[in-house]
C-alpha cells in the first residue's frame, strides 16, 4: 500500500493583502474583489512560482506558524496517489494550485471580517431607537474601522474604560507578518492618538459652529422627520389592519381546520369579484351620470325618512342607485355662450357620450370580465385541488418538512404549530375513513334512509316554492300605495324566513342519515340548500319579468325590480345577523349552561349557500341597480368580522376533522354554473325580449334594450366609409349565429384536447413511477448479489486460512 501524502501550500502574504477588504454584505463587490484576487495571485504565481512540499511526519503545526493547511470538507479521509491523480484530472479540480490557496485565503479573510464587523443584538436595543441598516455603512469598511479603533482606543495611562471584548473598538486582529508600528507602551504610541483625537475634536467643533448656528432648529427638524416617519409606519400598519384576511385566516385554519377556512377564503374571493364588477360601473356609468345629472323631474322629490335604508324606495329612487335616474340623451360638455350673445358652435359641445349605449356596453363588459375571471379562477382551483400525483408519504412530509424555520415570533410559531397539528388530524381522519369499509346490509340500510330523507327535502323545497308563488300573486292582486312603503317588505320577509328556517329542518333530517364521511355530509347539505334557493329565485324572476312587467306598464318596472333585489339583500343580511345571534350565541349558552354539552360546530354548508345566494342577487340586480356591488362589498366585509368573532366565541372545531382539499373548487363551480349562469340568462332575456319602460331609464324610447346597439350601428353606417368595418362586424359576427356555433365548437375542441393532454400526462407519470420502483428493486437485487459474492469470498478466505493454519500445525508437529 502506498503511503498517503499530505501537502502544505505555503502562500506568503503580500503588501496588497493588507489593503481594503471587500464587504461580505455587498455581493457585487465580493465577486469583483474575488476576481481581482484571483488575477493578482495568478500573476504573482507566474512570476514567483509555488512549490508543493511533502509534509514530514511529525507534530502538528501550531496556529501561529506561517503555513496554512488546506483541508477539504472531509478532513479524516486520506486518498492514495492514484486517487489524487484521478481527482486532479477531473474538471472540477482544474482550478490550479494557486487558486486553491486563493480560495482558502479569501475564505479566511471573509470570516475574519464578519467576526470583526458584528452587529449588536436587537434585544439589546430599545424599541424606540431601533438601529437602521444605513448606520452600518461605515462599519463595513475595514480600513475606516481600524482607523477609528486606533483613534478612539484610550491609552492605559488615562484611566479610561476599556472597550468590551468582542466590540468593534476593543478587537484588533493583527495579521501574521504585518507591522503595526511602535508598541503602545512607548511614548510615541501614547502621544500620537491623543494628538489625532484632539485635532478631530477641533474640526468637528468648527463644523458645528459653521453649520449649526441654531441647534434648536436641527432638533426640531429631526423631531419632525421622526414624527413623519412614525406617522408613515402607523398608516402602513393601518392599511394592513384594513385587510381582514391578513392574520385571521391563519388563525382560523390552525384552530378550526381547512373546512372552516374554506368559507372565509370563499368570502375573500367574492370580495374580489364584486370589486372587479364595481370598478367599470363607477368609472363609465355612475360617475359620468353623477357629473352630468339629468333635468329634475316635474314632481316633488320626497324627503329622506330613514325607512329607505330598508325598502330602497323614497329618496333613493331619484339617485344614481337605480335604472330610472339615468338619461337617454347624449351627454356633452356644458356650453358657455360667446360674449356677443350668439349661440354655441357645434364644435364647442365637446366629445359626445351616448348614455344608452354606455349603459348597455358597461354592464355587458363588466359581466364579461366577471365571466372570464370566474372561469379562470375555477380552472386554477381545479389545477390546485385535483393535481396529478400521489399522496403516499404525505404524513411524513407534513411531520418533517412543514415547519418554517424563518418564523421567530411566539405568536406566529403558535399559529404554525396549530396549522400543522390540525392538518395531521385531517390527514389521519381521511386515512381512517378509507380503512373502515361498511357491510352490505349497512349500505342497503343507508341507501333506504338516504332516499327517504331526500324525498322529504324535495317535498319541503316544493312547498316553499308554492308558498312564495302564492304570496307573490297575492301581492300583485293587492297593490301597495306609495304611502305604505313598509308593506313592500312583506314578500322579501317571507322569502328570508323560508331561507333561514328550511336549512334547520334539513339539518335535523341529515342527522338520520349518519354519513361516514363528513365531506359527503357537507356536500349533501349544500345540494339541498342550493336546490331550495335556486328554485325560490326562479319563482321570483318569473314574478318580476313575467308578471310585474305587465302590471306596471305605465310605471318604471325596472326601478321596482331593483328595489326588490335591494330589499332582499338588506333583509338577508339582517336575518344572517339574527341567525348568528340566536343560532350560535344563544344556542351555545343553552348547550353549555343547561344541556351541559360542548359548543356547536360551524355550519359550513348553510353559510356558504348564504354567500352564493347574496352574490346571485347582486348579479341579478346589476342591470337595474348599478350600485348593488358596492352594497354587497359592505355586506361581505361586515359578515367577515361578525362570522369571525362568532366563530371564535361560539363554535368549536369539527368533532370529526376532515381534509377540505376540493372545497374551494366546489364553491367556485357552484358560483359559476347555477349562480352566474342563471343571472346571465335572466339579464339576457331582459335585454333581448322585455320591452323597457316608456317613462324612465336610458332605453325609454326603444322596443328592447338591445336595440340601442342597432341604432348606434345605423348611425355609423351613415357616418362614412371610415367606420364601415364596425357595421360589418355587427352584421356578420353579432347578429349571425354561425360565429357563435363556431366559437362553441372551438371551445369544446380545446377542452377535449386539454382532457386528452391531462390523461396522457397521467399515463406518463404512472409509467415513470413504475420505472422508478423497478429501478429501486433492481438496486436491491444488485446489492443482494454483491453481498452474496462478498460472503462467498469471505468463506473461501476463511477456508484458505484454516487450511494454511492446519498445514502449519502439521508442519510444526
Amino acid at each position: 500500500m502506498a503511503q498517503p501524502l499530505t501537502f502544505v501550500l505555503s502562500v506568503p502574504e503580500t503588501p496588497e493583502d493588507h489593503g481594503p477588504e471587500p464587504s461580505p454584505y455587498d455581493e457585487s463587490e465580493v465577486h469583483d474583489s474575488f476576481y481581482q484576487l484571483i488575477q493578482e495571485q495568478s500573476q504573482w504565481v507566474a512570476e514567483e512560482g509555488l512549490e508543493l512540499q511533502q509534509r514530514e511526519p511529525g507534530p502538528p503545526e501550531t496556529p501561529g506558524s506561517g503555513h496554512q493547511t488546506l483541508l477539504g470538507p472531509e478532513d479524516p479521509l486520506v486518498h492514495s496517489t492514484a486517487t489524487l491523480r484521478i481527482l486532479a484530472s477531473m474538471p472540477s479540480r482544474t482550478i490550479g494550485r494557486s487558486r486553491g490557496a486563493i480560495i482558502s485565503q479569501y475564505y479566511n479573510r471573509t470570516v475574519r471580517l464578519r467576526r470583526r464587523v458584528s452587529r449588536p443584538e436587537l434585544r439589546g436595543v430599545g424599541r424606540s431607537a431601533r438601529p437602521s441598516l444605513r448606520l452600518y455603512d461605515l462599519e463595513l469598511d475595514p480600513v475606516a474601522l481600524e482607523e477609528e479603533g486606533e483613534r478612539s482606543d484610550p491609552c492605559p495611562g488615562d484611566g479610561a474604560p476599556t472597550p468590551p471584548r468582542g466590540s468593534a473598538l476593543g478587537t484588533r486582529r493583527v495579521a501574521p507578518g504585518r507591522d503595526w508600528g511602535p508598541s503602545r507602551s512607548s511614548p510615541e504610541a501614547t502621544s500620537a492618538p491623543r494628538e489625532e483625537s484632539r485635532t478631530l475634536t477641533r474640526k468637528r467643533r468648527g463644523r458645528r459652529g459653521r453649520r449649526g448656528l441654531l441647534p434648536c432648529c436641527g432638533r426640531l427638524r429631526d423631531a419632525c422627520v421622526l414624527a413623519l416617519h412614525s406617522l408613515g409606519l402607523g398608516l402602513l400598519s393601518g392599511l394592513h389592519a384594513l385587510m381582514p384576511w391578513r392574520y385571521a385566516l391563519k388563525r382560523i385554519g390552525g384552530q378550526f381546520g381547512s373546512s372552516v377556512l374554506s368559507y372565509f377564503l370563499f368570502l375573500k374571493t367574492l370580495l374580489a369579484f364584486n370589486a372587479l364588477l364595481l370598478l367599470p360601473l363607477l368609472a363609465f356609468l355612475v360617475g359620468v351620470q353623477a357629473a352630468f345629472p339629468p333635468p329634475a323631474s316635474p314632481g316633488a322629490v320626497p324627503a329622506f325618512t330613514g325607512l329607505e335604508l330598508l325598502t330602497g324606495a323614497g329618496r333613493f329612487t331619484h339617485t344614481v342607485m337605480y335604472y330610472g335616474y339615468y338619461s337617454n340623451t347624449t351627454l356633452n360638455q356644458p356650453c358657455v355662450p360667446p360674449l356677443d350673445g350668439g349661440q354655441c358652435s357645434r364644435e364647442a359641445d365637446g366629445l359626445p357620450y351616448n348614455m344608452p349605449l354606455a349603459y348597455l356596453f358597461t354592464v355587458g363588459v363588466a359581466f364579461f370580465i366577471t365571466c372570464i375571471t370566474l372561469v379562470y379562477s375555477m380552472s386554477h382551483s381545479f389545477g390546485e385541488s385535483y393535481r396529478v400525483g400521489s399522496t403516499a408519504g404525505v404524513h411524513a412530509v407534513t411531520v418533517f418538512c412543514s415547519w418554517d424555520h424563518k418564523v421567530t415570533q411566539k405568536r406566529a410559531s403558535r399559529v404554525q404549530h396549530d396549522n400543522i397539528r390540525t392538518h395531521l388530524k385531517e390527514l389521519l381522519a381521511e386515512w381512517q375513513l378509507r380503512q373502515v369499509p361498511r357491510s352490505l346490509c349497512g349500505r342497503l340500510r343507508q341507501v333506504a334512509v338516504l332516499g327517504l330523507v331526500w324525498l322529504l327535502c324535495l317535498g319541503t323545497a316544493l312547498g316553499c316554492t308554492v308558498a312564495v308563488y302564492a304570496f307573490s300573486e297575492l301581492m300583485i292582486k293587492s297593490p301597495v300605495s306609495t304611502e305604505q312603503e313598509g308593506a313592500l317588505l312583506a314578500l322579501p320577509t317571507v322569502v328570508c324566513v323560508l331561507n333561514l328556517g328550511t336549512p334547520y329542518l334539513y339539518r335535523c333530517l341529515a342527522a338520520l342519515e349518519r354519513h361516514d364521511s363528513p365531506v359527503l355530509e357537507v356536500y349533501v347539505a349544500i345540494c339541498r340548500n342550493l336546490i331550495l334557493k335556486m328554485v325560490i329565485l326562479g319563482i321570483l324572476c318569473y314574478h318580476w319579468l313575467g308578471r310585474r312587467v305587465g302590471v306596471l306598464k305605465e310605471q318604471c318596472w325596472e326601478n321596482f325590480v331593483g328595489q326588490e333585489l335591494y330589499r332582499l339583500m338588506v333583509l338577508d343580511f339582517i336575518f344572517v345577523l339574527l341567525d348568528t345571534l340566536f343560532g350560535e350565541l344563544v344556542w351555545r349558552l343553552i348547550s353549555e349552561k343547561k344541556l351541559k354539552r360542548e359548543k356547536p360546530e360551524f355550519d359550513i354548508a348553510g353559510n356558504v349557500l348564504e354567500l352564493i345566494y347574496g352574490q346571485t342577487l347582486t348579479w341579478l340586480g346589476v342591470l337595474f341597480s348599478p350600485l348593488l356591488p358596492a352594497i354587497q362589498i359592505i355586506k361581505l366585509l361586515c359578515l367577515f368580522y361578525i362570522k369571525k368573532t362568532s366563530l371564535m366565541a361560539n363554535c368549536q372545531a369539527p368533532r370529526r376533522p376532515w381534509l377540505a382539499s376540493h372545497m374551494s373548487t366546489v364553491f367556485v363551480s357552484l358560483l359559476c354554473f347555477p349562480s352566474f349562469l342563471g343571472a346571465a340568462v335572466f339579464l339576457c332575456y331582459a335585454v333581448w325580449q322585455v320591452r323597457p319602460s316608456s317613462t324612465c331609464g336610458p332605453f325609454r324610447t326603444l322596443d328592447t334594450m338591445y336595440e340601442a346597439g342597432k341604432v348606434w350601428v345605423r348611425r355609423l353606417e351613415q357616418a362614412g366609409p371610415s367606420v364601415s368595418w364596425v357595421p360589418w362586424i355587427h352584421r356578420y359576427l353579432v347578429e349571425n349565429t354561425f360565429p357563435v356555433y363556431l366559437v362553441s365548437a372551438l371551445l369544446l375542441a380545446v377542452i377535449y384536447l386539454n382532457i386528452q393532454v391531462v390523461k396522457g400526462q397521467r399515463r406518463v407519470m404512472c409509467l415513470l413511477k413504475e420505472q422508478i420502483s423497478n429501478e429501486g428493486e433492481d438496486k436491491i437485487f444488485l446489492i443482494n448479489k454483491l453481498h452474496s459474492v462478498y460472503e462467498r469470498k469471505e468463506r473461501r478466505a476463511g477456508r484458505t486460512q484454516e487450511a494454511e493454519q492446519l498445514a502449519g500445525d502439521l508442519d510444526t508437529w
